[in-house]
């Protein structure tokens, strides 16, 4: 699959932009780095160029490493680096494009972005193809706007599954995200693939088992689960991981490299909207093409993950995203999932469609 400039994928963008009410004469920056897809920063270019936007880029070097742990799916992009002059430029923005490789959606300066006024529209690091079939349409959002609606009244989330899974938290108070895969208000954030909602629990909120079965995915990893791993929680965190094989292994070194407490505690629950999105993706890419956004947001599944919250005081750059199948997802004793599948799901409209 080569990464080159496509009409169809022009357009494609340019759609996408418009639903984020960027128009003629709108002065749009385009954030990237020395390591970001090319191909998406270009495709953005040329888009905003259709719509008549004055587009400029802002293109950082890709930052030193930090750790000697690789890190991946942090959503925290460390490329800014509190460097004034470019933050400037950003908050005046109309919209920030983000191409960054890990995005901005959890780096501490996108609050100081979002107060200029700008709005924040990350381009997940995909494949443009995949970007082709998860395009955004209004259509998700009335789905999207009652999922966060249900979950801001809750007071408890309980998740079980067949495979053993079963967790209570509570969900008083959690902040309440969710993405339709569009921003068309200043001061708001959005991302590219989206479907999903999900909520940032509060300290001593999360307790019980959760076990990643066979067909689950460790996204940080973007591989499918071939034997179950069980994790214990205790007040928010892992304290034991329970299984035989690679998988249990890899997590327990994972983990263990941090020396962090915070990296085994929890950072986000919550579940899939997006009916477009699909769970047997990841099989169909080599693991540098795609960044697995697609797989958080499959309809039905429950999101579950590990690591930075900043919510509950926890910051780490430790992380784990896994989208689970076969669960049930009740708020306050009513089903929103019921063994993966949505519960009274309203008809979404086909791929491209606005």
């Amino acid at each position: 699959m080569l990464e080159r400039i496509e009409g169809k994928w022009i357009a494609m963008f340019a759609r996408t932009f418009r639903l984020c009410g960027i128009g003629q004469g709108d002065a749009v920056a385009i954030l990237s780095e020395t390591q970001s897809r090319d191909v998406n920063v270009q495709l953005a270019e040329l888009a905003l160029h259709e719509l008549g936007a004055r587009a400029f880029h802002v293109r950082l070097p890709t930052p030193a490493l930090v750790d000697n742990i690789p890190v991946r799916s942090t959503g925290a992009s460390t490329a800014i680096g509190g460097l004034e002059p470019v933050l400037k430029a950003l908050a005046a923005a109309h919209t920030v494009i983000d191409c960054t490789v890990e995005g901005l959606l959890h780096s501490p300066e996108l609050p100081h972005i979002l107060r200029g006024g700008a709005r924040l529209f990350m381009i997940s690091n995909e494949h443009p193809e995949v970007l082709e079939r998860l395009q955004p349409t209004t259509a998700l959002r009335p789905r999207v706007d009652e999922a966060r609606r249900r979950l801001s009244a809750a007071s408890r989330m309980t998740v079980t599954s067949e495979a053993g899974t079963a967790l209570e938290i509570d969900v008083r108070g959690a902040p309440v995200r969710g993405a339709v895969g569009y921003v068309d208000q200043p001061g708001q954030v959005a991302y590219w693939p989206a479907g999903l909602c999900l909520c940032f629990p509060r300290q001593g909120c999360v307790n019980g088992r959760v076990v990643l079965d066979e067909g689950d995915v460790n996204l940080t990893f973007k591989r499918y689960i071939a034997r179950p791993v069980e994790l214990v929680f205790e007040n928010d965190h892992v304290v034991q991981i329970v299984g035989q094989g690679l998988d249990a292994d890899l997590l327990r070194s994972y983990y263990a490299a941090w020396e962090d407490t915070a990296a085994y505690g929890v950072s986000h629950v919550g579940w899939g909207l997006n009916p477009l999105a699909r769970w047997d993706a990841l099989a169909m890419y080599d693991k540098s093409q795609v960044n697995g956004t697609e797989l958080r947001a499959f309809a039905g599944s429950f999101l579950f993950s590990t690591g930075a919250n900043e919510h509950a005081g926890r910051f780490t750059r430790g992380h784990f995203d896994f989208p689970m199948r076969h669960c049930t997802v009740m708020l306050d004793g009513v089903a929103v999932v019921e063994q993966g599948r949505l519960v009274d799901p309203e008809p979404i409209g086909e791929a491209g469609n606005e």
